[in-house]
């Protein structure tokens, strides 16, 4: 007699295969319970760990069908023997780098900073984040039209607008245009700095500090007397640049406002 197979399922109510992917260090997937988004760092027995752009860990189960790789439903499986547990490189800023990551299609919003040179800072340590999370950076040669710009600007809940202000210290003149804004999709943030060049850290360009310049004399050209440097501050500028690698080069206070301006603009 002909056998018959006892599953009387028919092919159409059947659940499509799973691809099974090993858990590689440096495999950028989602946990969809959690909506957790991050890096495999490590694979144990059961288990895997992921390391978001922040730097924070979870640990999660090897279920079948228990994550997302580019939006699609894949299980994890434990790698062979023969791979190497190396951690993934990470960006400047500090975040895990997605190895062959395209850049996502520029956003509405946008971030705005004072100058060129805060501009080329922000690109330097926070390019590739801002690449992947389709951010444009602008500079607005000062600030002092700033709520005109904004008006121009036209902020919305699609279209959020960060704003980075050098010296926003209370009784400043930043600190008073900083808040004539008063759009809800709009945050002007800033750092004590008289100019980006200060939110350096001076041992990253081989200096004991940033010297004091008397008021009424343009800043960065007397630094640049102070220091016996030529004056030429886009030069002077350039070398300050080359010396900065990661955020590990900036000051805290610049860091922090950097992160939450582009936490603002790529807000759901």
């Amino acid at each position: 007699m002909r056998q018959y197979s006892p599953d009387l399922t028919p092919p159409w109510k059947k659940p499509k295969p799973v691809p099974e992917v090993p858990a590689e260090p440096g495999l950028v997937v989602e946990e969809p319970g959690s909506g957790f988004c991050g890096a495999v760092i490590r694979c144990e027995a059961g288990t895997v760990t992921l390391e978001d752009r922040f730097g924070k860990h979870r640990v999660f189960p090897l279920e079948p069908r228990g994550f997302l790789l580019e939006g699609q439903v894949v299980t994890l499986t434990r790698p062979s023997a023969s791979s190497t547990p190396i951690r993934p490189t990470r960006t400047a800023s500090g975040s895990v780098a997605v190895p062959g990551a395209r850049a996502r299609v520029a956003r509405a919003g946008r971030i705005y900073v004072e100058g060129r040179h805060d501009a080329e800072l922000v690109e330097r340590v926070w390019g590739d984040d801002l690449r992947i999370e389709g951010v444009v950076v602008e500079y607005l040669e000062g600030v002092d039209d700033l709520p005109a710009i904004v008006a121009d600007f036209s902020p919305g809940p699609d279209a959020r607008l960060g704003v980075l202000v050098d010296h926003l210290v209370p009784g400043s003149k930043e600190s008073r245009i900083a808040a004539s804004v008063t759009s809800d999709h709009a945050l002007v943030l800033g750092h004590p700095y008289i100019d980006i060049w200060e939110a350096v850290k001076p041992s990253s360009v081989g200096i004991r500090s940033w010297p004091r310049v008397p008021h009424g004399q343009d800043w960065k050209t007397g630094v640049c007397r102070a220091l016996g440097w030529p004056d030429n501050t886009g030069a002077a500028w350039q070398h300050i640049l080359s010396r900065v690698h990661s955020y590990k080069d900036l000051q805290p206070e610049l860091l922090g406002r950097v992160e939450e301006l582009i936490d603002f603009v790529t807000a759901p």
